[in-house]
C-alpha cells in the first residue's frame, strides 16, 4: 500500500500542491487526472523525491519515504516512467534496461518477462536508445522501471505523442501487471479514455488540491470528462 496524506509543496512562493492524499493498493491503477498545470507531475515528482513537500507524509507498506533520497524510495519499491520518457539515447536498449538494476546488487539478471511484454525492446536490444521511435521509446522507460521489479509503478502521460497502436499495446500491459496481483500502479494521464478503461479508483486534481475522487467504473456517471476537459 502506497499512501501520500496531506501533501504540501512550494515552488518558491506558489502553493503548488495543497493538502493532496492518495492511496494505491497492489493489483489496483489509481489513476491521477486534471488539466495542464494543476499539480500532476508534481505531485510524482514530490512522491519520487525529486522535489521536496514542505508537510504531509508518503509511505510504502508503512515505511516513511518523505525524507528518503531518490534512489532510496526506488530500492524501497518505487519505478518510475518519467513525462517525456528520458532514455539514455547513446546507450543501447539493453543497457537503458540495465540501468533499471543500479539499485540492485551487481549480476542481477533482466527480467525476462521484459521482453515477452514489450516484444520490440528485445529485437532491438542492441540498437541505441536515441534510434526508436517515440512508441518504441516509451516502452523501454517502462520496461527499464519495471526491470527493479518494484512494488508501485508511477507513470506520468505514457500515452503522450504515441501512435494509437502502441497505445494499446501499453495499455494492455500495465492492466496485465496490476491483474498479477503484487505491484500497484499510479497513472497520471490526460487521455481520459485510457485513463477511464484502465482505472479501478481515480483522483482528479484543480489548482493543486483534490477536486474529486472515487471508483473508476463510476468516472462516467460523476462527470469527470467534464471535469479535466481542456
Amino acid at each position: 500500500m502506497l499512501q501520500i496524506q496531506g501533501v504540501n509543496q512550494y515552488y518558491g512562493g506558489s502553493h503548488i500542491l495543497r493538502d493532496v492524499s492518495l492511496e494505491a493498493s497492489a493489483g489496483k491503477i489509481t489513476v491521477v487526472l486534471g488539466r495542464n498545470g494543476v499539480g500532476k507531475t508534481s505531485l510524482l515528482k514530490s512522491l519520487m523525491g525529486l522535489v521536496p513537500i514542505q508537510t504531509g507524509s508518503i509511505s510504502l507498506d508503512g515505511q516513511s519515504l518523505e525524507r528518503a533520497t531518490p534512489y532510496e524510495r526506488a530500492r524501497a519499491g518505487l519505478g518510475y516512467v518519467p513525462q517525456g520518457r528520458e532514455i539514455f539515447g547513446r546507450l543501447t536498449v539493453e543497457e537503458n534496461l540495465l540501468m533499471g538494476l543500479a539499485g540492485k546488487p551487481a549480476g542481477t539478471p533482466l527480467p525476462a518477462e521484459i521482453f515477452e511484454w514489450f516484444p520490440v525492446l528485445h529485437s532491438m536490444r542492441k540498437r541505441r536508445g536515441g534510434d526508436l521511435s517515440g512508441g518504441q521509446q516509451q516502452q523501454l522507460a517502462i520496461g527499464r522501471a519495471l526491470a527493479a521489479r518494484p512494488k508501485v509503478l508511477v507513470l506520468d502521460e505514457p500515452t503522450e505523442g504515441i501512435q494509437p497502436s502502441i497505445i494499446k499495446d501499453i495499455g494492455r500491459v500495465i492492466r496485465m501487471l496490476a491483474d498479477q496481483g503484487s505491484m500497484a500502479i499510479v497513472l497520471v494521464e490526460q487521455y481520459y479514455d485510457f485513463a477511464r478503461e484502465l482505472a479501478d479508483s481515480y483522483v482528479v486534481l484543480e489548482r493543486g488540491s483534490v477536486l474529486a475522487r472515487g471508483r473508476g467504473a463510476n468516472m462516467e456517471i460523476d462527470g469527470v470528462r467534464d471535469l479535466v476537459a481542456i
